[in-house]
């Protein structure tokens, strides 16, 4: 690997299990961590995707929907991979990451996503992302389950060739 690592999550459930992979993920590449937080933080109504008029059901629908991120920008420069976490929703990352990926000059630079779901593949959510990532090499993502070891983290980014 080389240079400094950044991996930055969106994790909105209650159980925060992006959250989770995300910190284990950055304890085992020493990488900081950067929580993507929404400018209007989600309800568990929002999140209720049964829910036709949620709001999360509502920003999937809409596939130019680019919900706020909270905070002042990062500077990126001293990142040359990024790590980029969050729930699978609808089959595709939530537009948050759209809105995160688009904000940055992200040339030259490394991004790979990663995914939690309960029950959703990474389908085609890498591919869904990479029009964001405009200048930038985009990984093929990966979904992980909770229970994920070290080892198996590690043999995931051996495979990267990062």
């Amino acid at each position: 690997m080389y240079g400094k690592i950044l991996i930055a999550y969106f994790s909105a459930s209650p159980s925060r299990r992006t959250e989770q992979i995300a910190h284990k993920i950055a304890d085992v590449i020493r990488a900081d961590l950067y929580e993507i937080a929404p400018a209007v933080p989600y309800t568990q109504e929002d999140l209720n995707w049964n829910d036709d008029q949620s709001r999360s059901s509502v920003e999937m629908r809409d596939p130019h929907s680019r919900p706020a991120i909270a905070g002042e920008p990062l500077d990126l420069t001293q990142y040359p991979v990024i790590f980029v976490g969050f729930p699978i929703w609808w089959y595709v990352a939530p537009h948050i990451i759209n809105t995160f990926l688009e904000s940055y000059d992200l040339t030259g630079k490394t991004v790979v996503p990663f995914a939690t779901s309960g029950g959703s593949s990474m389908g085609q959510t890498t591919a869904h992302l990479r029009p964001s990532a405009e200048g930038a090499l985009m990984k093929e993502g990966r979904r992980f389950e909770m229970g994920e070891t070290p080892m198996a983290i590690n043999s995931w980014i051996a495979a990267l060739g990062i």
